[in-house]
């Protein structure tokens, strides 16, 4: 606005209506002449300004300098309040997450929620059932709290913790020798099917499921090595539990909503040592996000997206053995050569999740400093000169 009033200052000035009379026209946008001329130049300054006024232009010093300076306050203010508000804010106040897959403060799963939490979403939270007393405890206890902290300041409000097993999708899938175990005893209501009920009859209804969770039996073992069962019960945990988890909550999920999953490059790539049938897993996961993104699009205007996110030395990634010689490949080999932290996988997803997202769907996200572009790795021994 401040530009256009100046341009037309200049036109008005590169082109003066009184050249005998000296007519000046300064900040103090002053004008002498005679009436009629200043009449003229009044019409082509008000065309000029853009104002619209019943009195005539050549009135007084004082009421052109008051018209002009509230039309140069108004345009700072305008330019003021624009640049103060955020342009493109994630705004997930009055959505409500489910998270399956969340037992520690140091994996993906707990930084999704973080920063869901961050962005204004309510927080349910699916915990496996052996580890749901001492994940309730320490929230329980604080020793969270350091980790729950927020941007603004706050912590983190998980609203409710669901005990979940998302390898079974209803209590009939349940064996004899699960129900009887020790780990399981006190819980209930805890397969796909009873938890998608559950969250319906405390809530009524959530906007966003994330799906945060992966099992290998056997990931240690090498492919050739891995048993029948392994492999089957890699893909049962780590990608037909999605598909279990997205096929119970849609019916209740909001249209407009998403969904989203954790893989890995294991699928793409060849990563000795994670065996066990788990990049099989996360192969399949991928395809599936494809195929339901479809289905769950066209059925119930739900999104489905999955995030490739890099190595990170969690509790259950140590499971697999050589994490952290994971990451120390990842850090040398990388384009970004930095420590990938947990909250940028959480910060893309809380993106995915947003209507900032609303025509990203069936899709993968690397989120993995850019290691899934290298074809060689710097670091190789066969580089050496």
């Amino acid at each position: 606005m401040v530009a256009m009033v100046a341009a037309g200052l200049q036109m008005v000035a590169a082109r003066p209506c009184i050249s005998s009379s000296r007519m000046v026209l300064a900040s103090g946008m002053a004008v002498s002449g005679f009436n009629k001329t200043v009449s003229t130049c009044a019409n082509k300054l008000k065309s000029s300004l853009h104002i619209s006024s019943a009195q005539p232009l050549a009135l007084s010093r004082t009421s052109v300098s008051l018209k002009f300076n509230s039309l140069v306050t108004r345009a700072m203010s305008t330019e003021n309040e624009k640049s103060s508000a955020p342009a493109l804010p994630i705004d997930l106040r009055g959505k409500r997450a489910f998270i399956a897959g969340v037992a520690d403060d140091n994996g993906y799963g707990w930084a999704i929620a973080k920063a869901l939490a961050a962005a204004g979403a309510e927080i349910l939270v699916g915990t496996w059932v052996p580890a749901l007393n001492i994940f309730e405890t320490s929230l329980r206890r604080g020793k969270f709290d350091e980790s729950r902290l927020l941007p603004n300041g706050s912590l983190m409000e998980i609203v409710k913790v669901y005990p979940l097993d998302a390898v079974y999708d209803a209590p009939e899938d349940v064996p004899e020798d699960v129900k009887s175990n020790k780990r399981y005893a006190g819980a209930s209501n805890w397969t796909v099917k009873e938890v998608a009920e559950s969250v319906k009859k405390d809530f009524g209804s959530i906007d966003i499921l994330v799906h945060s969770l992966a099992n290998g039996p056997e990931v240690t073992k090498p492919l050739l090595e891995t048993s029948r069962k392994g492999y089957l019960a890699a893909i049962s945990a780590s990608s037909y539990s999605f598909v279990s988890l997205l096929k119970h909550f849609l019916p209740i999920m909001n249209p407009g909503g998403a969904s989203i999953s954790l893989t890995y490059i294991a699928s793409e790539r060849t990563i000795p040592g994670y065996g066990g049938g788990m990049s099989s897993a996360k192969a399949a996961l991928e395809s599936d996000t494809r195929v339901l993104a479809f289905e769950a699009g066209r059925k119930a205007k739900i999104r489905v997206n999955t995030i490739s996110a890099g190595p990170l030395g969690s509790r259950a990634a140590k499971a697999i053995g050589f994490i952290e010689k994971m990451i120390d490949y990842s850090y040398a080999n990388a384009p970004l050569q930095k420590e990938l932290l947990a909250d940028e996988v959480g910060n893309v997803a809380a993106f995915l999740v947003s209507p900032l997202a609303s025509a990203v769907t069936g899709s993968m996200v690397y989120v993995d400093n850019g290691l899934n572009t290298m074809g060689l790795a710097l670091d190789s021994p066969t580089l050496a000169i």
